[in-house]
Parts: C-alpha cells; sequence; structure tokens
C-alpha cells in the first residue's frame, strides 16, 4: 500500500499544480460585470444559432484526443435539437490563456453569440475577460468555482454540487456529524471548504477537521488525530476529500485498522470511489458513499457515442454535449433573448449526457446526482439522481 502511495504521489503533483495555477490567474469575476449575469448577445431567431466551440487542439499532444471528443460530443448533440439549427464553429485554444483569449475575440468578430468551452479554468477565464465588453457568455468546460461569475458559467462538476448532495443525503439518513479529512494542497482546501459550506447548509454538524501533506508520512501521522478528533466529537461520518489516485488506498487500509470502523463511522467520499475499478476492491471504501452522474443517463450517452464513432467517449467529452443541448433548448423558445444570462439561469434547468443540470446566477452550476455506495466490491445506488428541479423542464 505504501509503494503504491508513492507512485502515485507524483501523479496527484502533476494533477494539482495546473488547479493552483488556475486559482492564481482566475480574475475577480465581479470585474466582469454582475455576478447575477442576466445579459449576454441576442441571436437571429430565424437564422441558425453561431455557436463557437473552444478546444485544446493544437497544443499538447495529450489534449488531441480530449479535443477531438468534445467536438464529436458537440456534434452528437445537435442531432437531438427538435428543428433548432446550430452553426458549429470550432476553433483550438492549444490548451493556453493567450490563444484562448484570441480565439473567444476571433469566434465573436466572426459572429459567435456564445462560447462553449474551453476545457483549463486559466484559458477560459481569458475567454470570458476577452469577450465581457462585447457582451458574450461562455460556458466552459471548467469546474473550477473561482473563474465563474460574470459572463463566464462553469459547466464541470464542482466540489460544492457533491458535497451538498452527500451532506443532504447524511443529513437524512442520521449520519450528520461530520469530521472532514482533507490534504493541505489547493484541491484539499477547496474540497474542505465546499463541505465545510455544505455542512451549514443543510443543517449538519461540523465535528472537526483533520489536514495532512502529500506524503506517506504525514498521511500515516495523521491517522491517529483523525481517530482522537472522532472519539471526542462523538461523529458518526468522515467525510474524505481525497481521491483513488492519491491518499485514498492508503486511508482505506490504515484508518479501520486504527479503530475508525464502518461500523460506527459511515464513510463519505468527494471523489468517485469507483475509478479506476481496482478501487472497488479495498477492504476500507465497503460500505462507503459516493456520488454518481446520472448512471442511466451515462450510459444511454457512452452508448450513443461508441455506436457514432466507434469508441467510448472521455470522460469530459459530455460537456460539450451538455453545452449544445442547452443552447438548443432555450433557442427552442424562439427568442432572442435566449441566450442572455436570466434565460441559461431558468431554474429548470436541462437534461444532458449524464443527467439533469442547470446553471446558477453566480456561474456555478448544480447537476442531478445519484448516492452509491459499494456493497461486495460493486458499486450500488442507493439513492437515484433526480429527474427534474420542479417547473416546466425541458
Amino acid at each position: 500500500m505504501i509503494a503504491f502511495f508513492d507512485k502515485c504521489r507524483k501523479r496527484v503533483r502533476l494533477m494539482v499544480l495546473p488547479l493552483f495555477a488556475m486559482a492564481l490567474a482566475a480574475c475577480d469575476p465581479a470585474a466582469m460585470g454582475s455576478l447575477a449575469n442576466t445579459g449576454g448577445a441576442k441571436i437571429d431567431t430565424d437564422a441558425p444559432v453561431p455557436v463557437a466551440l473552444l478546444i485544446p487542439r493544437g497544443g499538447l499532444a495529450s489534449d488531441e484526443l480530449l479535443a477531438k471528443n468534445l467536438e464529436n460530443a458537440a456534434r452528437l448533440a445537435m442531432r437531438d435539437l427538435g428543428g433548432v439549427e446550430v452553426d458549429l464553429r470550432v476553433y483550438g485554444t492549444a490548451g493556453n490563456a493567450a490563444t484562448a483569449a484570441s480565439a473567444a475575440t476571433k469566434a465573436v468578430n466572426d459572429g459567435a453569440k456564445i462560447i462553449l468551452g474551453p476545457v483549463y479554468g486559466e484559458a477560459a477565464n481569458a475567454a470570458g475577460v476577452a469577450v465581457a465588453k462585447q457582451g458574450v457568455n461562455v460556458l466552459s468546460f471548467s469546474n473550477n468555482p473561482t473563474i465563474a461569475g460574470g459572463n463566464v458559467f462553469v459547466l464541470g462538476p464542482t466540489f460544492g454540487n457533491t458535497a451538498n448532495r452527500l451532506v443532504r443525503y447524511g443529513k437524512r439518513n442520521g449520519k450528520d456529524r461530520i469530521v472532514i479529512l482533507h490534504s493541505q494542497d489547493v484541491a484539499g482546501q477547496l474540497g474542505r471548504n465546499a463541505i465545510q459550506q455544505a455542512i451549514s447548509a443543510n443543517g449538519a454538524t461540523l465535528s472537526g477537521t483533520v489536514d495532512y501533506a502529500l506524503s506517506q508520512e504525514s498521511v500515516i501521522a495523521s491517522v491517529p488525530r483523525v481517530k482522537s478528533t472522532m472519539d471526542a466529537s462523538g461523529a458518526n461520518a468522515l467525510f474524505l476529500t481525497t481521491s483513488s489516485a492519491s491518499a485514498l488506498p492508503l486511508f482505506a487500509q490504515l484508518l479501520p485498522e486504527a479503530g475508525v470502523s464502518a461500523a460506527n463511522t459511515q464513510y463519505i467520499g468527494l471523489t468517485r470511489w469507483d475509478i479506476p475499478p481496482q478501487t472497488l476492491d479495498l477492504p476500507g471504501v465497503q460500505g462507503g458513499w459516493f456520488a454518481l452522474p446520472d448512471p442511466s443517463a451515462s450510459g444511454a450517452f457512452r452508448q450513443r457515442y461508441s455506436a457514432a464513432y466507434g469508441s467510448d467517449p472521455h470522460p469530459l467529452a459530455g460537456l460539450a454535449f451538455d453545452g449544445i443541448a442547452a443552447v438548443g433548448a432555450l433557442a427552442k423558445s424562439g427568442k432572442a433573448t435566449a441566450l442572455t444570462g436570466a434565460s441559461l439561469t431558468q431554474g429548470a434547468g436541462f437534461r444532458g449526457a449524464t443527467g439533469i443540470f442547470r446553471l446558477r446566477k453566480d456561474g456555478t452550476n448544480e447537476r442531478g446526482l445519484a448516492v452509491a455506495t459499494i456493497r461486495d466490491k460493486a458499486v450500488v445506488v442507493v439513492e437515484n439522481a433526480p429527474q427534474s428541479f420542479g417547473g416546466a423542464g425541458f
């Protein structure tokens, strides 16, 4: 287990450093306009809707597959718009902020009325700033809430959304005295903050927090601190921010050995505990809760994509599908104001590749998630994803 964590530690650093850069680079969204954005470009209801898709084409080789998958998914969504026509224009960003800003400016000069993408937070932030004065909204594929606001929305699943779903479920099921176990890096701090906010919003109790550095020594040293905090506070749930690519396998072994037993403690994960599949074999995750996109919707999208393109979609491909689905649903209203912030944030939301979702006035999003657990090394959904947010849906 120690060797596993050692191997994955380098991968965690590679994953976290870009997030740190995104957080530093993100400007104050208020500088781009009101956080409750109601503006946006008007469309010609008698013509196809000009939509720009900004993808990380032309950069790292590893981004080329993602870029192609995003474009494929967008075009797949265009088949289901019920008579609405989209004029999709695709621009490469090379995965960097300066190119993204230039691409966004060119797209608007070319007539785009809304921008889908880019993927990376720093690039999405730059694209939003570049076209803010033109009043064009950006539906980015980032999940970084620090860039949300003004004319920039994030479509990626956020820590806040996941934390709210799981804390709400825990509160209803008597697991509402929660200790948070988080890493000291930026991702861990953002996760901790999201869980704390969810605890407050849902009437649960924060019973303590335990942090650790991204090292074996620190993870091991945190285990008795977790046990002590759980015992002293009378907590009945432990919410971990870590993933299977980081410290989860080590915690899944050491915490039960230290007496933090699943018999008296509900383990909850902020990340997917079913990826990779080997994670399901860990004794310590059995009975734990985590959130999933709607399995039925996700499976249907995967099958359609595979039938159309001969391979499974990239995990982020569905975000481009979602963007087109939202544009099509709104344009179907026949209103010139279909792509304004007020329209984009209507409460009923949209149906996308992985289930229902809606955009919030602060630029973040809410997604309908299922709650799952692991029993006998298999994923079991214990509460289905909601099928509507209420009101007239699309």
